[in-house]
């Protein structure tokens, strides 16, 4: 397939499929009531497991899977995670018990891991280099409006339908999908210089997944219990590791040394710093509005509809200072934090136009920060690595994700009650948003181009171009 042949049918459906695969991050907080009190009868700790294994699995599969794109075809591997995807939609939609619901919900999750970096990594390759940035403003956008088409769905479900009809709905979506994705997209090729590296996918999976459960399960089990305190050690542990097997390794899963690039490191702090602050607000959205406001589950989906008109208008606009990183990251990061810090304010007097404008604000931070954040963890990687640097970056994502929810309700539950608690546990979040900021800025001062200088079976090295 000739480069530089991306086509507007193949754009939609490669960001419709991101978009439907982020939604089941969200959807399920919204059907969180009506699954209590189902059938199932699930307990407290099953309900936890039913939000998170989606969540777990795509996350920590994310790297490994963006690499096995690469290497034996990223098309084959989105229509292999759209299979996924729906037939851990189907399991759930009809388990028996709480225990298969939650491994349809990881099955679904693992699919997500594949399609995510096989979306991106297509669109790179078929991109043209003065059009990628528009093209990877179009897939963060598709990410961004997952979230609340997530919000809009489960609440639409959860007020009209049964908790059930979420997962079935799933299944021919996700079938038309693969569909679309057979008729429109078009193979790019392969990259024999990308290796899965069992050994080091293992320990990394194995370590990223053991963060999770961390960082996840934190505010349930208490953050110096054994159990969290065990996850993080190990964790750390088995990152250790991989770092130590990757560099003694001819044929690593990825190079640990590109981290020795500052704007690696500070495009993957960006990601996960704009999505702490944005599922933060997630968590928060739907108790405030039923919770404080008193609005039924439908309407609470479709009250976080600001959140979408940023991201959709403002990353176009964003494309056009690509070249520009460190202002364009530096803003939006900062309207994130000054949003939330607004949307602090709020109580259950608050007029929801008020509050509707802080969540512009955040919404014009999200669209303008992360297509550039996206563009630097990608284009950090040489070429025929695009998925694996896809997978890097919406790690990040995730995991600045599970933080932000984290963090928002460990200093909930430091409270007699959501009113007193929303507060405070905005303002935490946005200045440590913040807070981070000024790391990602300071990270994007080197505005001096790189060019990778040998990316075959060596290592993975750049330099400044004219060195």
């Amino acid at each position: 397939m000739p480069s530089h042949a991306l086509k507007r049918p193949t754009l939609l459906v490669l960001c419709a499929c991101v978009l439907v695969a982020q939604s089941m991050v969200a959807a399920i907080n919204l059907l969180i009531p009506q699954l209590g009190s189902s059938s199932l009868h699930p307990s407290h700790s099953e309900i936890l497991w039913t939000v998170d294994a989606y969540v777990i699995a795509f996350a920590g599969l994310l790297i490994p899977a963006g690499a096995l794109g690469d290497r034996y075809g990223r098309k084959g591997a989105l229509l292999a995670g759209l299979a996924l995807f729906a037939a851990g939609a189907a399991t759930s939609a009809l388990a028996p018990d709480p225990a298969v619901l939650i491994a349809g919900r990881g099955l679904s999750g693992a699919g997500a891991a594949l399609i995510t970096p096989a979306t991106l990594s297509i669109l790179v390759h078929l991109s043209a280099p003065e059009r990628r940035a528009g093209t990877l403003a179009s897939w963060t956008l598709a990410i961004g409006l997952g979230g609340a088409a997530g919000n809009i769905g489960g609440g639409l479900v959860g007020q009209f339908l049964s908790w059930r009809a979420l997962f079935i709905a799933m299944v021919p979506l996700a079938a038309l999908l693969a569909l679309a994705v057979a008729v429109t997209t078009p193979r790019t090729d392969r990259s024999p210089h990308s290796h899965l590296d069992p050994l080091g996918t293992l320990l990394l999976t194995a370590g990223l997944v053991a963060v999770l459960f961390g960082i996840i399960e934190g505010p349930a089990y208490g953050w110096a219990s054994a159990p969290i305190l065990g996850s993080f050690a190990a964790g750390a542990v088995l990152t250790v590791l991989f770092t130590g097997h990757a560099l003694r390794s001819a044929e690593p899963l990825f190079d640990p040394r590109v981290f020795a690039s500052s704007r690696l490191r500070a495009a993957t702090l960006g990601t996960a710093t704009g999505f702490f602050g944005l599922f933060s607000l997630f968590f928060l959205n739907s108790q405030y509005l039923q919770g404080v406001k008193g609005y039924d589950a439908a309407v609470t989906g479709v009250a976080i509809m600001p959140l979408t008109i940023g991201m959709a208008l403002v990353p176009r606009l964003a494309a056009r200072w690509a070249g520009h990183p460190r202002p364009v990251v530096g803003t939006g990061l900062t309207l994130i934090g000054l949003g939330l810090l607004g949307a602090s304010t709020v109580d259950a007097s608050t007029p929801y136009w008020a509050y509707a404008c802080w969540l512009l604000v955040i919404s014009a931070g999200t669209g303008l920060s992360m297509p550039a954040l996206t563009l630097g963890v990608v284009t950090s990687l040489p070429p025929h690595q695009a998925g694996l640097g896809s997978g890097l970056g919406t790690t990040a994502r995730e995991t600045g994700a599970a933080l932000g929810v984290a963090v928002t309700g460990t200093i909930l539950s430091a409270h007699t009650d959501l009113a007193s608690g929303m507060g405070p546990a905005l303002r935490i979040v946005a200045l440590l948003v913040l807070a981070a900021t000024v790391l990602v800025v300071a990270g994007h001062r080197d505005r001096t181009p790189t060019r990778t200088i040998a990316s075959d079976r060596k290592r993975v090295l750049s330099r400044r171009s004219g060195a």
